[in-house]
């Protein structure tokens, strides 16, 4: 309450009072959007974007196509095909539904760990977040409802696969490269930074 109390004095601001001679008025500034604020709201919005479109492009496929019906036909190198996978990635661990389950709800659970751990607060790693959250409950919302996920991306030599599995894998890739490559360059940036301080202050 107190912090409430003070990011409401701070963002009130005075200004002259056309009217009347040094007189001023107070007037209250449009409270600024906190960085965890946005933080969740690049984390929910990438992943309901996700959510939106695997669940409509599933259901397109299940209305318009039979199980494992092809369109164009399966001669094409790339095409669309409906296909029910009861395991997890790569169809392996089949018809293995409750134990999917629960390791979907303990993935949710380390997704939103990793979205508190303070290393990671960076608006590209909360897009990854997002797309890692919104694929493993696009993929929960198929496994509860129907007891399996609908696959219809097809390549040639790849298991099939939907949104929200590209979602994850896309999501796990940027995680990876900023862990590996641009976590380092802090600090070395700070290392810079503190050697022109010094220098400076040595000038001086």
């Amino acid at each position: 309450m107190i912090e409430s109390m003070i990011d409401e004095h701070s963002s009130a601001r005075e200004r002259p009072d056309a009217a009347g001679a040094g007189k001023s008025v107070l007037v209250r500034a449009r409270p600024r959007r906190t960085p965890r604020r946005r933080a969740w709201v690049i984390l929910l919005g990438v992943a309901l974007l996700v959510i939106l479109a695997d669940q409509i492009s599933k259901r397109l496929i299940d209305s318009h196509l039979a199980l494992y019906q092809s369109w164009p036909s399966a001669s094409w190198p790339v095409h669309f095909i409906h296909a029910a996978n009861s395991g997890a990635a790569f169809s392996i661990l089949q018809n293995q539904t409750t134990f999917l389950i629960f390791s979907s709800v303990i993935g949710l659970a380390a997704i939103l760990l990793f979205f508190f751990y303070p290393p990671l607060d960076h608006s590209l790693l909360r897009v990854a977040l997002g797309l890692q959250l919104g694929g493993a409950i696009g993929n929960l919302i198929d496994r509860v409802a129907i007891g399996s996920v609908t696959d219809f991306i097809q390549f040639p030599h790849y298991p099939a696969f939907n949104i929200a599995d590209s979602s994850i894998v896309i999501g796990v890739a940027i995680l990876m490269w900023f862990l590996l490559f641009q976590q380092d360059r802090k600090p070395q940036a700070s290392k810079q930074d503190g050697t022109e301080d010094r220098r400076e202050q040595h000038e001086r």
